[in-house]
């Protein structure tokens, strides 16, 4: 940015309306173009583009210049996350009723089994317990999994699935709300790794207990599953 840019956005913050309104008019380009991405979901574009104007002006109030990034990388996922909420909220992106009846009917059948157990059960007895394919119980599971998923860490190692896809593809999955898609489009076993692992919040050890495989298989497909990630969300 400018050094005049900086000023224009100092003033901004400290309240000057302006100001603001001088940086949203120069930054209309870059509302639009993260806008664009949401067309087509139900939303008019000219309301698409004053929920980006409102993420930009978040950015605005929230942006620090010691974060060491330039205000414009800093606004994008503001201003898609503020389309986002409402896109989600307004119920325009949204999992479907059937899945999340699936999701909840699994729940109820986890918990049942676990109590029954004492321990996590089996991907073959949640099949069982609720008569759907161990397939269909990792779809419905990944689906109806919170966003927050992305930033969660894994049990041994720390890593969350958006560190290991990395910032780039991460971002593009928040943008564009593909994650699920690419997860469900994934072979059946490396799609029930991913959902054990990431969403379901489990070691690999435990992922291999209830697959049925080794720990050392486990780490195997989720490298695997986690290339062919990348490759569908590029």
């Amino acid at each position: 940015m400018t050094e005049e840019a900086i000023a224009c956005l100092r003033s901004a913050r400290s309240g000057d309306r302006e100001a603001a309104g001088r940086l949203v008019s120069e930054n209309s380009g870059l509302i639009w173009s993260v806008a664009r991405r949401y067309f087509g979901r139900g939303v008019d574009s000219d309301d698409l583009y004053q929920l980006g104007c409102l993420g930009f002006l978040k950015a605005i109030a929230g942006y620090d210049e010691s974060y060491g990034t330039q205000f414009s990388t800093y606004a994008v996922p503001k201003i898609s996350g503020e389309i986002r909420r409402f896109l989600r909220d307004d119920g325009a992106v949204k999992v479907s009723r059937s899945l999340k009846e699936r999701a909840s009917i699994i729940r109820a059948a986890r918990q049942t089994l676990e109590q029954r157990l004492g321990r996590e059960p089996y991907l073959s007895e949640l099949a069982a317990e609720t008569g759907l394919a161990p397939e269909d119980i990792a779809v419905a599971e990944t689906a109806a999994a919170p966003a927050e998923s992305l930033q969660r860490e894994t049990g041994e190692d720390g890593f969350t699935l958006e560190q290991t896809l990395g910032e780039d593809e991460a971002e593009r999955i928040l943008e564009r709300v593909s994650l699920r898609e690419a997860v469900a489009a994934l072979p059946e076993r490396e799609r029930q790794v991913i959902a054990l692992r990431y969403f379901r919040d489990m070691t690999q050890d435990a992922a291999a207990r209830v697959i049925g495989v080794s720990q050392v298989q486990v780490s195997r497909i989720e490298r695997r599953a986690i290339a062919r990630l990348r490759e569908l969300l590029e």
